[in-house]
This record gives C-alpha cells, sequence and structure tokens, in this order.
C-alpha cells in the first residue's frame, strides 16, 4: 500500500484527548488495515492571536520539512479541513506533484471560507486542485460543487465512521447502575464542545418545557468548558434547574458509549453541523437521537431514523426530546440500524482506501 501524510490542525495529545479524535481515529483505522501513515498536526487547542500564530507556523515548518525529506515516497496527502490545512496539500502539489485529498468537515466551509473573499478564494483553489473532495456531509458536498465549482465526479460524500466495536448495544439497566443513574429517571444526554453554537443555550430552554412534563428527567452535558465567556452564560441558563443539569468534562471514547448506552434520549441542538459523527455514535449503541435539522443532521436523521427539530427553537427542541422520551422504549429503529451499516468502520476503510490507490495512480512524478 502507498504511503500517506495525513496533515491535520486538531489532532489529540494527553493534555487534550478529545480534540480531534475524529481524525486520530480514522488514522488508527487507516494502519490496522496497512497503510502506511504519518501524521503532521497541531494538538494544541490553546486560542488567542499569539499562541494561534507561533503554533501554524511551527505546524507549517514541520509539515514542509517533512514533505521535501519524504517526498520520493509519499503517494498523497490528506488533509483535514479546506483551509488552512489543505494549502499545505496544495504546496506539495505544487511543489513536488504529489496528489492530495482534503476532506471538509463544514466549519472550513462555513466559517473559515466566509470571512473574507482572500480565503474563500484560497479554499476555491484547494478544492479544484485536489484529487479528491471528501465531504462528510450532503449539504456540504452540494455546497463544494455549486459554492466552490468542484466537478461533481471529484466530489465522494462519506462520512468519518463510527467503531461499533466501541459504541456498541449493551445491557442498559446495568450500565446505568454502575453510573448511579435512577432506574425512574428521564436521561437526556448531550455531548460536544461547550459552545454556543452547539445549541446549547436553546437545550437549556427546551429542557425547562420538559421538566415541567416529566419531573423525573435530568439533561446531562459531557464537553469541554475551555469557553470562559460561554460558561459564564451556561451557568447562568442552567440556574433554573441546578440539581436536573449537569456538567462533566470529557470523558474517553468508551465512557462515552456508556453514558450513551444509560441515556433515555440523546440530542444534539447545533445551530449548524458538518455531519453530526456523535449522533451517529448514539444510534450505533440504540439510543434515539433527536436533533436539528441541519446540515448532515438532516439526511443523518431522514426517513425516521432520528427526531429532527427547528434550530434556534427551544419549543420545537422540547415537542422533539418528548416524542423521544416517550417513544424511547419502541422496536428497534431499522432506519438508524442502517445509517449505521453503511458508515461502519469497515465500510469506510474500504471506500477510502480505494480513493488512495485512485489518487496515487494518477501521481504525478515529474519532478524526480
Amino acid at each position: 500500500m502507498c504511503k500517506i501524510a495525513v496533515f491535520s490542525n486538531m489532532y489529540p495529545s494527553k493534555e487534550h484527548p478529545t480534540y480531534g479524535i475524529f481524525v486520530k481515529n480514522q488514522v488508527e483505522l487507516l494502519k490496522k488495515h496497512d497503510v502506511d501513515v504519518d501524521v503532521i498536526a497541531i494538538d494544541d487547542p490553546k486560542k488567542g492571536k499569539v499562541a494561534a500564530i507561533k503554533k501554524y507556523l511551527s505546524w507549517f515548518l514541520r509539515s514542509m520539512l517533512y514533505v521535501m525529506k519524504n517526498k520520493k515516497k509519499l503517494s498523497l496527502t490528506h488533509s483535514h479541513y479546506a483551509f488552512p490545512t489543505g494549502y499545505l496539500s496544495l504546496l506539495a502539489k505544487k511543489w513536488f506533484g504529489i496528489p492530495y485529498i482534503v476532506t471538509v468537515h463544514g466549519g472550513d466551509l462555513d466559517k473559515m471560507a466566509a470571512k473574507n473573499a482572500r480565503i474563500a478564494k484560497m479554499t476555491k483553489n484547494i478544492l479544484q486542485q485536489a484529487h479528491t473532495v471528501i465531504t462528510v456531509g450532503e449539504k456540504l458536498r452540494e455546497d463544494v460543487i455549486h459554492r466552490f465549482g468542484v466537478a461533481p465526479e471529484k466530489v465522494e460524500l462519506m462520512s468519518m465512521g463510527v467503531d461499533t466495536s466501541v459504541f456498541a448495544p449493551m445491557p442498559k439497566q446495568a450500565v446505568r447502575r454502575s453510573l448511579s443513574i435512577p432506574v425512574k429517571e428521564k436521561s437526556i444526554l448531550y455531548i460536544g464542545n461547550m459552545i454556543e453554537a452547539k445549541g446549547i443555550l436553546d437545550l437549556i430552554e427546551a429542557f425547562d418545557i420538559v421538566s415541567k412534563e416529566e419531573p423525573e428527567a435530568v439533561l446531562y452535558l459531557i464537553g469541554s468548558s475551555k469557553d470562559a465567556g460561554f460558561m459564564e452564560k451556561f451557568n447562568r441558563h442552567s440556574l433554573r434547574r441546578p440539581d436536573k443539569t449537569i456538567h462533566m468534562e470529557p470523558k474517553p471514547q468508551q465512557e462515552l458509549a456508556e453514558w450513551m448506552v444509560a441515556a433515555d434520549v440523546f440530542v444534539l441542538p447545533s445551530h449548524h453541523e458538518g455531519f453530526g459523527l456523535v449522533a451517529l455514535e448514539a444510534m450505533s449503541v440504540g439510543t434515539p437521537v433527536v436533533a436539528t435539522n441541519v446540515g448532515g443532521l438532516s439526511s443523518l436523521l431522514r426517513d425516521g431514523a432520528g427526531v429532527l427539530v427547528e434550530p434556534h427553537n427551544p419549543s420545537s427542541l422540547a415537542e422533539g426530546l418528548l416524542t423521544a422520551l416517550r417513544t424511547a422504549d419502541s422496536s428497534p429503529n431499522e432506519a438508524a440500524e442502517h445509517r449505521v451499516k453503511s458508515n461502519s468502520y469497515d465500510v469506510i476503510a474500504e471506500r477510502l482506501i480505494a480513493l488512495y490507490d485512485a489518487a496515487a495512480k494518477g501521481q504525478d512524478k515529474s519532478y524526480e
């Protein structure tokens, strides 16, 4: 198999184990399938202008030195996020003829490319010069084709995949006992970054409505509280029902899977979402999912695979949560099971390796 360099501006470390965990998971999946992969990534989520300049400059230099040293061994590069990450792959192609694949995750188009015309132009160039553009959601695929002018045959719709060996059904009541969750409790679970764009304040308002009709309901939120400004807002809002709103910091994936199993309903109230992998993981353990009708969530939960609600609308969210809570013990969701199967690691690995092979065969070696 060919040698691959993966570039990413998000990657886990011991200090930040969940930062870009989806990229690491895919890298580990590739290694299990005997793909020779090297990773050059940023593993520090610190914000601030000075810190950002330092870490991005260091990353850029490390990446380019790596490419120059390994240019004759590399079959292709794979960048996660169009800009700035994809620019590294674009330079490797321009300088050394190394083809590349770029995965678009959402924020790189919805936020980064919208910052100014220069970044939008660079993003367009990065996407158009790629051998293949992978989008994790249907809406992103449409954006890549129609907003950035990439030929449809070069765009592949593919999620990051779900590890069904970790996110698997378990005996619910046994897991709840291990987590000290009372039998009669109606558990609602959110997992993700604690930021406003995830719709958390909408969720707090919706939960206030739910609690009045379901007194046994408890809301659990698992996610990083590093955004101090937002956490102040969250704490003010959650004071309405402090004993029923429980926040926890990020946990290892196996523990997350247990919390998903224990929950009666999983909720993802995002204002925008490229795909919504965490929702797929909840579906994989068999827990009903309520999410906003945005981005990749719209197609992920269509056909009854989950409950879709209006974004920015606490009343709609509350209605969806109540519906899911009251039907949580119904028969297995075949649409959800199909969605999980089509996004399993085995399926994703097979498709991704096929894309790598196709890109490597078209490699331009004229620089040698």
